[in-house]
């Protein structure tokens, strides 16, 4: 048996315990086997040795998060508990980081998780990055405040946002209203992370002085951008020749990141996404990034991931079965072509 006494210093152990110990009772939920007991500002950790010890480390985890002033909600507590691969993912002592812009009221906007980390570290080695990954994984949202960061500094003077418009499995039909009123609700994705990070007074004068450009694709055709942070979301759902007209537009003083998750293509069935081939013929080029994240970078509703680990379980499956399937077709054809043939190719074959 081992017992470990635990001192919190340095923040406010309510903020840790939780409102009615509801944090500290996911992590007596997660290890039932250890004694966790709360008083104060001292935590008596009991049981065996391993157990104590990686009650511990959660909780000297939890207490960094807290003094980095880290989003610390429950959720993220629950995924910091999920698994040890989750503990490794989730940014610790090992992979602190910094505040990327501060935002709305002051707010510190911070790469969540290693893999957005990386994806702050690319986007400042590299001039375009691709940013590839399931949804909720933070690609938009963490090049947007990589964005602003930028033109704060006054790195660029604007930043342009695009997206192609197309409907997610959907026909909409006629849209009223004028241009920018039809084109929006596909841009919505991309002002919802600009409201979480300037006032709404400073975002719409940006907005009006064009400073800050949020468009469809189509309307960067013939456009040369430079001194601009750009980003081209949801890039899955470009054709080729639409990513090579956007890639081609960027100037000589700009930087870009590409977002885009291959396994949500909403172009129609006999168009093929351009993002594939850019990935595998741009690869090589330095000075272009690539980063790719997984369900485990999912920093929405902890049930997410699961979806996503869900469906990737099942498209494995699907493709398995497709393949056997060639494989069984295949081997009937041969079997016909062989019952086809002359007498005599087959005795040869025989010899």
């Amino acid at each position: 048996m081992s017992e470990i006494i635990l001192t919190i210093d340095g923040i406010d152990p309510l903020e840790l315990y939780g409102e009615n110990n509801s944090k500290l009772n996911l992590l007596k939920r997660a290890y039932p086997d250890v004694q966790i007991t709360s008083r104060g500002n001292q935590v008596k950790i009991k049981g065996e040795k391993k157990g104590t010890e990686n009650v511990k480390l959660k909780l000297e985890i939890m207490v960094r998060m807290i003094q980095d002033k880290h989003d610390f909600s429950t959720q993220v507590v629950e995924d910091l508990l999920a698994s040890d691969h989750a503990a490794d993912n989730k940014i610790s002592q090992h992979s602190a980081g910094g505040v990327i812009v501060y935002g709305k009221n002051g707010s510190p906007i911070k790469a969540k998780t290693k893999n957005q980390k990386l994806l702050v570290e690319c986007s400042e080695m590299n001039d375009i990055v691709f940013a590839v990954g399931p949804a909720g994984t933070g690609k938009t949202y963490t090049a947007v405040a990589l964005a602003i960061r930028a033109l704060k500094a006054k790195l660029v003077k604007k930043i342009i946002l695009t997206r192609p418009a197309v409907e997610a499995g959907e026909h909409l039909g006629f849209l009223p209203g004028d241009m920018k009123e039809k084109v929006d609700p596909y841009l919505r994705p991309l002002y919802d992370a600009l409201d979480d990070m300037l006032p709404a007074e400073k975002l719409n004068f940006f907005i009006t002085n064009r400073i800050i450009e949020v468009a469809p694709l189509a309307f960067m055709r013939g456009r040369t951008l430079d001194h601009a942070f750009i980003i081209l979301d949801e890039a899955q759902n470009c054709t080729t020749t639409q990513l090579k007209m956007f890639l081609t537009r960027i100037g000589p003083s700009a930087k870009a990141i590409i977002t885009g998750d291959l396994s949500q293509i909403d172009l129609p069935g006999h168009q093929k996404s351009g993002l594939r081939k850019a990935l595998n013929i741009l690869a090589p080029i330095d000075g272009i990034g690539q980063l790719f994240l997984s369900s485990e970078d999912v920093v929405r509703h902890r049930l997410v991931k699961e979806i996503i680990k869900s469906y990737d379980a099942s498209d494995e499956q699907d493709e398995a079965e497709k393949l056997k399937l060639r494989e069984t077709r295949d081997a009937m054809r041969e079997s016909v072509r062989d019952e086809n043939k002359p007498l005599s190719d087959l005795l040869n074959n025989n010899k």
